[in-house]
């Protein structure tokens, strides 16, 4: 913990290691406007907090008057709820070869659904061994099968690319969760509650 304490206290000059002769001044209790940095020591001093510069890059640099482990604790916990909204992309990749045949594509697009309902994006591609490059149409027109085939789940995000000997396409859930119901899926479910 004492590294991450350190990597953050370097980020922001504090009291005395502030170089600037005029600063502007924020923070509660503290009446904001341009100061001498010996005022603004001293206004700090007086009300038993330190003297943070914020933001550097400015002219007169913006500091804060605030306890320092607070603005420390603070900026933490900003950053750490910043992390945890991020959004993380997973890519799962499928892979055909030119020929594949109908039950391992069968196989391979029942992988496919369970990853776009589960909220990732599917790459899937062909691989191109040897000789095998003369099937590039083939190669194509089987990616092209797989996202007619996934069009309820997901959409295009690029089409079939060759690049070298892999031909891709990019495929991101449409909504994460439950798929579409189509007027078929609708009609059957009604029928089965009979």
């Amino acid at each position: 913990m004492a590294v991450d304490n350190k990597k953050v206290k370097f980020e922001y000059r504090t009291n005395q290691e502030i170089r600037s002769r005029e600063v502007r001044l924020v923070g509660d209790n503290v009446e904001q406007g341009v100061y001498t940095i010996q005022e603004a020591q001293r206004i700090a001093n007086d009300l038993e907090l330190d003297l943070v510069e914020i933001s550097p890059n400015v002219n007169p640099p913006v500091c804060r008057v605030v306890d320092y482990q607070k603005f420390i604790y603070q900026q933490k916990k900003h950053q750490k709820e910043q992390k945890a909204k991020a959004v993380k992309v997973v890519v799962k990749e499928i892979r055909f070869g030119p020929q594949t045949d109908d039950h391992d594509y069968n196989f391979k697009l029942k992988h496919a659904q369970t990853f776009l309902s589960e909220g990732a994006k599917v790459k899937a591609y062909v691989f191109f061994r040897g000789r095998s490059i003369v099937f590039k149409e083939q190669g194509e027109v089987l990616l092209l099968r797989f996202a007619n085939d996934l069009e309820e789940l997901a959409k295009v995000e690029a089409m079939p690319v060759l690049e070298g000997k892999r031909m891709t396409i990019m495929l991101s859930p449409k909504k994460p969760g439950q798929p579409k119901k189509t007027a078929k899926s609708e009609e059957t479910d009604e029928s089965s509650d009979e």
